[in-house]
């Protein structure tokens, strides 16, 4: 062999070792913060994000790590936790809510945030607007037009002579002070009275079934969010005990007990959000991805709870259902 074929030959295979070396570099382990304003078993979310970002090949362990974050429905937690997220330097904030994304931003200018199910996210400042979020936070919005018409509406399909209604809500969520105005709003266009049950806290709900028992509504509307999600069952079960027909924002509800749910598929919320993580984490900002809203609403009946309150289904009603739990 002439010494130039040797050394071109050698050269080229040296030349190739360091890539080959970097190729077999591990992957450089990304930290996902996880914030909500609810409890760790309230937090489906999480498990949902888990599992849809393992879909896009984030792989917890070997590609990503999750720092999980629960403030129990004690909202001062919030900015706490947000703060220990932001010296741990994670690559993203996902956060939960209203208040969630609010703790997350007040916290970090800079550390993209990507919200799971805001309430209002425009009106609470968390974006400048939907098409152009601008700043360092995006995501889903938990918004839709009318909802809280739709629901009397339902109500009123299943209680014809429906006049009382009482809507149980966190007063201190932003997300379902707005709903609530909405029902009101909604009540006065069709004749039907509506009256606050609002609680702050896990400590509220005796004083608020209190006033129901008072009131003596002919049904109850419950509005989401991770305060109420935490205490479905045990708001199902007032309903039920009272004999009081409900109506509740996410399926999860009606799987505890409750009699109708209607709104936003949290789970699809939690996939489009996922795919906004994976689009961060491959380097794009926030302030290119537009805030989206639910395009999927599900309705829901427990025909159990209804046959506890001697409720007949109208059949329209149960012919629109997404699902029915029996």
């Amino acid at each position: 062999m002439k010494r130039r074929d040797f050394i071109t030959i050698f050269g080229g295979a040296a030349a190739t070792w360091p890539l080959a070396g970097s190729a077999q570099q591990p992957e450089r382990m990304r930290r996902i913060g996880v914030l909500s304003p609810g409890s760790d078993e309230s937090a489906r979310l999480g498990n949902w994000l888990q599992d849809d970002l393992r879909d896009l090949g984030w792989l917890k362990g070997k590609n990503v790590v999750f720092e999980r974050r629960f403030a129990e429905n004690r909202l001062e937690r919030l900015a706490e936790f947000a703060a220990e997220l932001v010296r741990l330097n994670v690559d993203v904030i996902v956060a939960t809510g209203t208040p969630g994304p609010l703790a997350a931003k007040r916290a970090t200018s800079t550390i993209p945030i990507v919200m799971t199910a805001a309430g209002d996210p425009l009106g609470s400042g968390l974006v400048a607007s939907l098409a152009q979020p601008g700043g360092n936070v995006t995501g889903m919005s938990l918004m839709a037009p009318d909802l809280g018409g739709k629901r009397l509406e339902l109500l009123r399909e299943l209680l014809p002579r429906v006049s009382n209604v009482a809507v149980l809500w966190n007063a201190a969520n932003p997300y379902p002070a707005i709903v609530f105005k909405e029902t009101q709003a909604a009540g006065r266009a069709l004749g039907i009275d509506v009256r606050s049950l609002d609680v702050r806290g896990p400590d509220d709900f005796d004083g608020a079934f209190a006033a129901a028992r008072q009131h003596r509504p002919d049904a109850l509307i419950t509005v989401e969010d991770p305060l109420t999600f935490t205490y479905r069952k045990r708001i199902a079960d007032f309903a039920v005990t009272e004999r009081l027909p409900s109506l509740h924002g996410i399926i999860e509800d009606v799987k505890a007990g409750a009699l109708i749910s209607y709104g936003a598929n949290l789970r699809d919320l939690s996939r489009r959000a996922a795919s906004y993580v994976d689009k961060i984490l491959k380097g794009l900002k926030p302030v290119d991805l537009p805030v989206q809203q639910p395009t999927t609403f599900e309705l829901a009946i427990n025909l159990k709870t209804a046959k506890a309150l001697g409720l007949a289904i109208p059949p329209t009603l149960f012919a629109r259902a997404d699902e029915v739990i029996e």
